[in-house]
């Protein structure tokens, strides 16, 4: 991160309001300091890392927060982080989109439901669906993607309800993936009302 410094990176404004998009279930806002902790304890379960492909992460949460107010002072332009909350304000996971192409126009989407008292019940699907419309609206990305591992099926599920479509298999680091992709233009025809 330091490199960003160096580069004399924008730096985002301490006063800076976090950014609320509301959905049906769940809102999305800003990431903050104060979502360091539970993060950390989330990307540090194994059973939430085989699902999100990864390994758990290995370093201090006193290291972790060190990285993580770098991420939220000096933001990258490719990508976009959001914590998703219950209606009553609860931390139940995250999503972002990233990889961001300017030229292609096209974006990749993460999620992660961390609080799994909160996993099957629509709240991920419901992410998703605002996270996309948001995007649409307000970007000019044309084509969201993201990658599940073949045996999770029902996240794959989650995805097609939201409208993505299975476009092939993929294989990366050794473990096998379908990737999926929502454009703009069929998100519009099955969200007519979500369309400005």
């Amino acid at each position: 991160m330091y490199w960003k410094k160096l580069l004399n990176w924008s730096k985002t404004p301490d006063n800076e309001k976090p950014v609320e998009i509301e959905g049906i279930k769940i809102n999305l806002r800003s990431k903050k300091i104060e979502d360091a902790e539970q993060d950390y304890e989330w990307r540090s379960d194994p059973e939430l890392s085989a699902l999100d492909a990864t390994v758990p992460i290995n370093i201090s949460l006193r290291e972790y927060i060190s990285h993580f107010k770098d991420e939220l002072r000096y933001p990258v332009p490719w990508s976009v982080k959001y914590a998703i909350e219950t209606k009553s304000g609860n931390l139940i996971g995250n999503i972002m989109y990233y990889d961001i192409d300017p030229i292609d126009k096209e974006a990749e989407i993460g999620i992660i439901i961390g609080d799994k008292s909160f996993v099957g019940k629509g709240y991920g699907t419901d992410a998703l669906s605002t996270l996309a419309s948001h995007v649409f609206d307000t970007t000019n990305i044309i084509l969201l993607y993201l990658h599940t591992l073949t045996t999770n099926e029902r996240a794959r599920k989650a995805f097609k309800k939201v409208g993505f479509k299975e476009s092939g298999p993929v294989r990366k680091e050794g473990m096998n993936f379908i990737k999926m992709s929502l454009y703009k233009e069929g998100w519009k025809k099955i969200n007519p009302q979500n369309s400005h």
